[in-house]
Order: C-alpha cells, then structure tokens, then sequence
C-alpha cells in the first residue's frame, strides 16, 4: 500500500472507510469477488473479533461468519454473554476479517493481499477503540501479532496490539473439522475474559 493511500484510510470515519472497503481495487480479489465484506456489529464494542477472509456465503451475504461457522461462533459469544447484535457495546461485538474480499475458492489470503487490506483492518480497529480483540486463525493472528508462529504457540498468551489487549485462537471452521480443540478454543475465551476483567496476566 502506498504511503498516500495508507494516510488515507487513516483518515477516514466508518462511512467513507466502508465504501473504500465495497469498492476497493488496490488487489486483484477486488474484481473476483461479489462484495467487499466490511463488518458487522456495535462501532463501539468492547469486543472486536477479527477472522481471515469471507467465504462464498459471506461474500454472498456481505457479513462475516455466517454459516456454520457463523453458528458456532454466536455460541461462542453467547456463552461469554456476548452477540454479534444489540445495543449495549458491553454485551455487543464487532466482528471483521483481515481480507475484506473473498479469495478464489476459499484459498489462503497472499501476503500482498493482507498488505492492502490490513491498514482498513487497523482503521476499523482505532475506530471502535475495544478493550480486547480476539483473533480467530492463522491469517488474523499472524496479521495482528507480528509473528509467523503457527497458532498453536500463539494462543494462551496475553499480547499487545497498541495498547490493546489481544487473544488469539481458532477459527470456527477449524473447529468443525477438529472438534477435539474445542476445549482450548474456549480456554481461549476464558484468558480473554478474564483480560477484559482485569484478572488476566
């Protein structure tokens, strides 16, 4: 991304940042896909959860995690007494993907494709301000940690996004196919919510 188009975005409030998200361009999944998938729930969340990249029903639909993956997810939430919708920035998420457009047969996001959409990702994040973030797989981990480590030894640890408390799991649909880790998925959440409460390390 170019140094003007990165103070761009960096300028932008949630209206003209959506649209910029819709009708981007700056990479090749721009003109593959249906929609951009910008993000869905309270601007003000104390929670932001981040995925990788929408699916065919999400760029179907224009939101992400919907599905099965989607369903999971909202339990998830909903046994740490959150929703992806409501009008209480306490209980309500905002949910993203690193890659705001879908790539090709739900292949894995390229390293210039995270490039040009990342600095949206971050816009969105200063812009909702949340008290933690909770990165669902490989791609939004390694996008927010800074760390090629694979997630097994990213998760279970308290870091840092700018001053914001960041954990890292699995994604949804990783757990569909290996239900086994379902139980560290929600030690997971256990270490977010207690770093959201102030207990955690």
């Amino acid at each position: 991304m170019s140094e003007q188009r990165l103070l761009q975005v960096r300028a932008l409030d949630w209206e003209p940042l959506q649209a910029l998200a819709h009708d981007c361009r700056a990479c090749k999944l721009g003109s593959m896909s249906q929609r951009g998938v910008f993000g869905v729930g309270h601007p003000q969340a104390r929670v932001m959860v981040v995925g990788e990249a929408p699916g065919a029903e999400e760029d179907r639909q224009g939101e992400p995690f919907v599905g099965a993956a989607g369903k999971l997810l909202d339990n998830m939430l909903r046994a740490c007494g959150l929703s992806r919708a409501g009008e209480d920035p306490a209980r309500t998420v905002y949910i993203a993907n690193v890659i705001k457009c879908r790539p090709p047969g739900n292949r894995n996001p390229e390293p210039d494709e995270i490039a040009q959409c990342l600095p949206i990702l971050q816009r969105q994040i200063e812009l909702v301000r949340p008290r933690l973030l909770l990165a669902l797989g490989r791609f939004a981990a390694q996008a927010l940690t800074g760390s090629a480590e694979p997630i097994g030894r990213l998760r279970q640890r308290a870091w840092d996004w700018h001053g914001t408390p960041l954990v890292v799991s699995y994604h949804p649909a990783y757990l569909l196919r290996t239900p086994q880790d379902k139980a560290k998925a929600w030690a997971d959440l256990c270490l977010a919510q207690d770093l959201l409460e102030g207990r955690g390390a």
